[in-house]
């Protein structure tokens, strides 16, 4: 059975891969398949690697890299602000360069692999739910002079021919970025690095990992594996493989459903092929799929929810902003988690001698899980350290169990000031 829109769109009956057996010697072994996993093997191969396993304990994609709102643009779930006033102008310009480097990766890969994903070259639209303009033209200032980047101005007559509704006032244009089916992306991945020679095995957890001579050993239900480097790849999914990895994230449930086809009716809703979120903490994101479907997504919780669950919450959430989709039919509804680091910040490169990290890519994680697999892959291939630029964000506790409570009270509060603010705006019109 399907378990989300992607899943029911991409060969849902194919068969896995085997899962793997015996003992097996190899220069690399990945566990994960999801981005950061699927990047590092990808990376390996065009760097000369020709000894890379990857193990993944489910089915390729199964996790947040195959259920995400397949949005493909620039940046870090921590904010730009802040990722200068962390690193100063010329490191967080460097970062953030990366990113936007990943997404033309992307779009590279997907035409030079002849991976069909999907992919819809509209760019993405900033709306903001808000009256207040400062917002957008903040950031708008802030990304053309540090970071070089130029965001388009809509104005409310702009935004309205590309979103029919009474809900935004301006918006933000990023024409460079995308969006996609990320589960039709990842396994189109996940095979060309197969035919590359990379050795992959689903359904296969890794259940031990510890030091052998000058590398590692992996252990799995029915076989092991000896590396002389290991990259922990599990994103929210953890593998239980490391402690203080585990404890450096929390797992945070999102969601996201799918309408049944719209056919016409999508001219009604959408005058653009461009993916759309808001200016709220707690954002809306959508785009129109090349089905005719309008997917949908936002809010996230520590607490995973049912399929009927996710569907009534985000179809009043999408009724507040499209009310003449009134009455459509939801026909896949579903959850994810994303892994979150205090700082915001992934969690990338060599924790200890040949053990490298991949994770807490927090809702933001298409464009750099990608660069995370070039910094990965060049360090081991290559020697390469850039991967040190992210190495000031580390592994901190996330002081679990009681950050999930700090987590959940922290997006309550954002997502009332978010309500409080529009409220204020509200009345200060009606006067």
């Amino acid at each position: 059975m399907a378990d989300t829109y992607y899943d029911a769109t991409h060969r849902p009956d194919a068969p896995a891969r085997p899962s793997l057996s015996g003992r097996h010697d190899v220069d690399v072994c990945i566990v994960g398949g999801g981005f950061a996993g699927l990047n590092t093997a990808i990376g390996l191969v065009e760097r000369g690697a020709v000894s890379v396993a990857l193990l993944e304990a489910r089915r390729i994609g199964h996790g947040a890299s195959g259920r995400n709102g397949g949005f493909v643009f620039g940046g870090f779930s921590l904010d730009e602000a802040m990722l200068l006033r962390e690193l100063g102008p010329h490191r967080a310009r460097a970062l953030y360069r990366g990113t936007l480097d990943a997404v033309s990766l992307i779009r590279h890969r997907s035409q030079a692999m002849a991976i069909d994903c999907e992919l819809v070259d509209a760019g993405v639209v900033w709306a903001n739910w808000f009256r207040d303009s400062r917002i957008l033209r903040d950031r708008q200032a802030l990304l053309s002079e540090h970071f070089g980047v130029r965001w388009e101005w809509l104005s409310r007559t702009e935004l309205r021919d590309r979103i029919n509704t009474e809900r935004y006032s301006e918006g933000l244009f990023e024409r460079d970025a995308f969006h996609f089916h990320p589960l039709k992306y990842a396994r189109g991945i996940a095979a060309v690095a197969e035919m590359a020679g990379v050795s992959i095995h689903e359904n296969t957890p890794a259940v031990g990992l510890e030091p052998d001579g000058a590398g590692w050993r992996i252990r799995t239900p029915s076989g092991e594996v000896r590396a002389r480097h290991v990259v922990l790849a599990c994103g929210g999914y953890l593998a239980g493989l490391r402690k203080q990895v585990d404890a450096a994230v929390l797992p945070i449930a999102t969601y996201a459903m799918a309408t049944e086809p719209l056919g016409a009716r999508m001219a009604a809703v959408l005058g653009s092929r461009a993916a759309v979120y808001d200016t709220r903490f707690a954002f809306d994101y959508y785009r129109p799929m090349v089905d005719s479907r309008l997917l949908w997504g936002g809010r996230i919780s520590v607490r995973d929810r049912s399929p009927e669950a996710v569907k009534r919450l985000l179809y009043r959430d999408m009724l507040k902003v499209f009310p003449q989709l009134e009455g459509v039919r939801i026909e896949h509804a579903w959850s994810g988690l994303m892994s979150y680091a205090r700082h915001q910040m992934p969690q990338v490169g060599m924790i200890e001698p040949g053990l490298w990290l991949a994770q807490a890519f927090g809702g933001h994680g298409v464009a750099p899980t990608t660069f995370a697999g070039e910094l990965v892959a060049a360090g081991i291939a290559e020697g390469d350290e850039r991967w040190r630029e992210l190495s000031g964000f580390g592994l901190q506790s996330a002081f679990k169990p009681v950050g999930y409570i700090g987590a959940q009270l922290a997006y309550w509060w954002a997502q009332a000031k978010d309500g409080l603010k529009a409220v204020a705006e509200e009345k200060r019109t009606a006067h």
